[in-house]
């Protein structure tokens, strides 16, 4: 299989991404949801949160996907960075369409899945349009990190 056949395929298996922002509070990293379609990633926050602020001012970001790995010959995982931006109107439907489409239980609406509910209609969207992107596997040795073409 390919890296971006690899890469495509560790994005539709998982679930969060550590999202590092920097601002003038300093660097921030903070971990959320996404959805994606190819290597685009959506994801829901409060436009208040750090680093949505961070974003308004600088659209620059980096994130890394991965699992908790006790054995590091085990590491697997992507590394990106590119630009963010703020969905509105019908790019944020169609964003949060695929956000739904992916967890699905958020369409099955429970008395315990209200306050999640209620919170992402007040988010903000965001589209994190990555310039480079990274796939590590340590099973093939120590730091192996294999650019992969978007």
């Amino acid at each position: 299989m390919s890296e971006r056949s690899n890469a495509l395929s560790y994005l539709a298996s998982h679930n969060v991404m550590t999202l590092a922002t920097s601002g003038p509070e300093g660097a921030w990293a903070a971990a959320v949801f996404y959805a994606n379609t190819g290597f685009t990633l959506y994801f829901v926050s409060s436009p208040k949160s750090r680093h949505a602020r961070d974003i308004e001012r600088e659209p620059r970001a980096a994130a890394a996907i991965h699992e908790d790995y006790r054995d590091w010959r085990a590491i697997q995982g992507l590394q990106l960075s590119g630009n963010v931006e703020r969905l509105e109107g019908e790019a944020r439907d169609a964003a949060l369409a695929c956000y739904r489409r992916k967890f699905g239980f958020l369409d099955n609406p429970t008395a315990a899945l209200a306050p999640v509910l209620a919170a992402l209609g007040k988010a903000a969207c965001y589209r994190l349009t990555p310039s480079e992107l990274y796939f590590i596997d340590n099973a093939a040795g120590f730091g192996q990190r294999s650019a992969v073409s978007i």
